[in-house]
């Protein structure tokens, strides 16, 4: 298998690859949310995912690494992954079609949070009384998100909507456990393959729905679920194209923008208004998770002023 090219280091046309890729996937969200009232979530999962392959093959041609591309060493660690990632996209489509757009994408916040408790369970990765402190906040700010959907109170409880934020709390557990996976395979496998064999999955295992009803879509529906596969597929690019020219501690806090377009596409296409609520949570989300990748670049830049102090033999 080919190696992958060495990285360029270049800050500037990273950081704004990531915020491009964070405005088409606020865009692809609020395509499938805008087909949620009458497109089954497994449906919208395959559009999402079989329109985003010709996107892919395009750009490994145009990078002329098609050959060598999508040659794996691991088929089982696709497979596993693709399993958890369809299921995260399935269940964060099924919330999107309850919830405002600005709280599923706060409740999302909490997949690389998790991330941190699942590297240490699955991955052996030690986690020291920061992160967990962090951990801790971030989960906190979840909770408050959650807490006005999951009122006991009936004369209040939105069943419709208190089910949407468990859907969308499931699929970020599915989608930190579907990074967990992609950390073992980024060991033996290139980016574009693992991007290419999640998305043919996906679009398999969205089949299965197909005994549930799928809806045949009207003209508007088929351009909202194409667009929205063209677009995954284009935002994938751009965000793995990012991680080519600045380190991903540089760039990660920038994938918090997406809640301020969130608010702003919420509230404008769809008329929905933000509470205090949930605004408080999400900084407390936000606040934990800048927090952590801001300890990961203290530790990693002192590692490596302790690798360039070590005298070599």
């Amino acid at each position: 298998m080919a190696d992958a090219p060495a990285p360029v280091q270049h800050p500037l046309r990273g950081i704004a690859l990531k915020v491009a890729s964070v405005c088409v996937f606020v865009f692809m969200a609020s395509l499938i949310k805008a087909s949620a009232g009458s497109i089954p979530p497994g449906q919208a999962v395959f559009f999402r995912s079989f329109f985003a392959i010709p996107v892919i093959l395009v750009w490994l041609v145009m990078q002329h690494d098609l050959a060598h591309g999508l040659e794996t060493r691991n088929p089982m660690g696709h497979i596993w992954r693709g399993l958890v990632g369809t299921s995260a996209m399935g269940l964060g489509f099924a919330g999107l079609g309850l919830l405002p757009l600005p709280e599923v994408t706060a409740i999302g916040y909490a997949a690389p949070i998790l991330v941190v408790v699942f590297a240490a369970m699955f991955l052996n990765e030690e986690v020291r009384l920061f992160r967990l402190s962090m951990v801790a906040l971030g989960m906190g700010g979840v909770l408050i998100v959650l807490s006005p959907r999951l009122a006991l109170d009936p004369a209040t409880a939105d069943t419709g909507q208190a089910l949407g934020a468990v859907l969308v709390l499931m699929g970020a557990v599915c989608a930190a456990l579907a990074q967990v996976f992609v950390r073992k395979l980024v060991h033996t496998e290139r980016t574009a393959a693992i991007v290419f064999y999640f998305s043919v999955t996906a679009s398999l295992l969205s089949l299965l729905t197909l005994p549930w009803g799928w809806a045949w879509p009207t003209p508007t529906e088929w351009a909202l679920l194409i667009g929205a596969g063209l677009a995954g597929g284009v935002g994938q690019i751009l965000l793995t194209s990012s991680y080519r020219f600045a380190d991903a501690s540089l760039i990660a806090p920038f994938e918090y923008a997406s809640m301020l377009l969130a608010i702003a596409v919420g509230y404008f296409v769809f008329s929905e208004v933000p509470t205090p609520t949930m605004l408080m949570g999400a900084a407390l989300i936000v606040a934990a998770g800048i927090a952590i990748i801001w300890r990961e670049r203290q530790l990693g830049l002192e590692r490596n002023a302790r690798k360039a102090n070590t005298p070599q033999p």
